[in-house]
């Protein structure tokens, strides 16, 4: 891997300090140090895009990278694994964690800001304020992680009063997260874009996530089932078959016919608001959530029906 020289920024940034380097990666762990930071880029009269991430980067999250440095002046990652969205016997501590791969990742793509604080700055001795977005995290991945979306709605809470960006992107493989922050935006009024970014998929077809390095080889192979079984119903749907137990009843027999696992749930749902329906009117998502060995994946894919008349 190629080795790049970082800036800690801890003193980068001193309290009477106003400037901004705009040439070099500033690696911030302290949360006053970041404000002071966003407080320069604003001074400057620049945008500021933020992509929030657990790390492991991989080129989904790149993608995200890519369309705030269209979109905004400035760009700020974040890579802090949130504990509080990790039920108990999840899979906190075997999450992958690459920080140094990470760096190098953000730095060759132009990234002016990383900030990659401690639990301890996240959540002091004596935290207990929680936000919840009820309704729309309680249903699919919500129903089978109790709490995970309070951990997710919280801590991206937090972000933003820490990053007060212009825009925050997210991306459509964590569909019913990118929801959630939606919902939570909007009816907290909160002065920031959510910007929706399209899921990356591997030549394959498999969703990126930072979990597939935990896969086997043998695991890795029958992990494909799912997006295949997802690219299959979208196609019924367009050929016509618009009953969602029919189209959940041929994606579960494709996904365990590729091997042994445990499937969450698949759903057929408004893609406004997740609730499920019975027949696809006009258009829908299909999500899904499958353990394969110790390893939870989730994927999800946009559906429409086809228009009488037109081929």
């Amino acid at each position: 891997m190629r080795q790049s020289a970082f800036h800690d920024a801890p003193g980068l940034l001193g309290p009477r300090q106003a400037a901004y380097s705009t040439t070099e990666m500033h690696i911030l762990k302290e949360i006053q140090a970041t404000r002071r930071a966003v407080a320069a880029i604003r001074t400057a009269g620049e945008t500021l895009a933020l992509v929030p991430t657990m790390g492991k980067l991989h080129d989904g999250h790149l993608s995200l990278v890519r369309a705030a440095r269209a979109r905004c002046d400035r760009v700020a990652v974040t890579i802090f694994v949130n504990p509080t969205q990790f039920g108990p016997g999840e899979d906190l501590d075997a999450y992958p964690r690459a920080p140094d791969e990470d760096l190098a990742f953000l730095r060759a793509e132009g990234v002016g800001m990383v900030f990659m604080p401690t639990v301890e700055a996240m959540y002091p001795a004596g935290s207990a304020t929680r936000v919840r977005v009820s309704g729309i995290s309680e249903v699919l991945c919500g129903a089978h992680r109790p709490g995970h979306f309070d951990g997710v709605a919280t801590v991206v809470a937090k972000l933003f009063h820490i990053l007060p960006a212009d825009a925050a992107f997210f991306g459509e493989k964590d569909y019913q997260q990118l929801l959630v922050i939606k919902k939570m935006v909007a009816d907290f009024n909160m002065p920031i874009e959510i910007v929706g970014c399209p899921l990356v998929r591997e030549p394959d077809g498999m969703a990126m996530s930072s979990r597939n390095v935990r896969l086997s080889a043998e695991h890795r192979t029958q992990a494909v089932a799912l997006s295949q079984a997802l690219f299959a119903a979208r196609d019924r749907v367009g050929e016509g078959i618009t009953d969602s137990a029919e189209l959940v009843r041929h994606i579960r027999a494709e996904i365990e016919s590729a091997g042994p696992c445990e499937i969450d749930y698949i759903e057929v749902v408004d893609p406004q608001d997740l609730s499920s329906i019975a027949r696809v009117t006009d258009s829908a998502r299909i999500c899904l959530a499958v353990r394969i060995g110790d390893c939870r994946l989730i994927d999800n894919i946009a559906v429409k029906k086809k228009e009488r008349g037109r081929s």
